[in-house]
């Protein structure tokens, strides 16, 4: 599995957790916070850490922000500190932003600038917690070894093959739960092994992280 860069602005509870487990991943990750006591917590944990103001585009330039290829701003309830922190990463031309945000109306505003997932915590864990309220049996979290993953990949060098000819399961150990046709909105699951796949089909994928990253859909 290849190593990723990955930041992390906001060092509170969520960034902070989100950091680590990615160093757990066996990732890199640059935090920034401006609060000496959560740097400080960091820098044992994090790859490098930096105590600097993130709403200063310059501050994050000379950090090396621009060469990152993924960060995620979690700055707390400051609705126009995450914002403009946002644009200001998309400005720098960071191919993915990730953003935690306090509430919906927080969410479009995101959206608008162009990050490229907004995340509500607290909507998320609602959600989970209603499901296994509703859905006997429903697993929060699937009990994967960290050896394990699901992945979504877009249909490329595999159009106009089957899943039958591409043969996941036997050459990789990679199992194909769902597809989304291209133009389509939804998932469908476990797909027929005799359908043809298109460019810019999605498909999602189950199997070990090593072959994951190796594949070349």
């Amino acid at each position: 599995m290849a190593k990723l860069r990955i930041g992390v602005i906001g060092l509170g509870k969520f960034g902070f957790r989100f950091g680590a487990t990615l160093v757990q991943l066996g990732h890199e990750v640059i935090g920034v916070d401006s609060d000496p006591e959560r740097v400080r917590q960091a820098r044992h944990v994090f790859t490098q850490v930096y105590q600097a103001e993130a709403a200063d585009k310059k501050a994050l330039e000379q950090i090396g922000f621009a060469e990152l290829n993924h960060v995620m701003v979690s700055v707390g309830d400051s609705i126009a500190a995450s914002t403009m922190i946002s644009m200001y990463l998309k400005e720098m031309g960071i191919p993915a932003v990730w953003v935690k945000a306090v509430n919906t109306d927080h969410e479009k505003l995101l959206r608008k600038i162009g990050v490229d997932e907004v995340i509500i915590p607290e909507l998320m864990a609602a959600t989970q917690l209603a499901n296994r309220l509703a859905i006997p049996g429903f697993i929060e979290y699937l009990p994967f070894d960290q050896e394990v993953a699901l992945q979504e990949v877009a249909v490329k060098e595999w159009a106009g093959k089957s899943l039958r000819q591409i043969n996941l399961t036997n050459r990789f150990s990679i199992q194909v739960i769902a597809v989304k046709k291209a133009g389509m909105k939804n998932f469908r699951f476990i797909p027929k092994a005799d359908e043809l796949l298109q460019a810019g089909d999605a498909l999602v994928l189950i199997g070990p992280k090593d072959q994951l990253s190796d594949i070349k859909p």
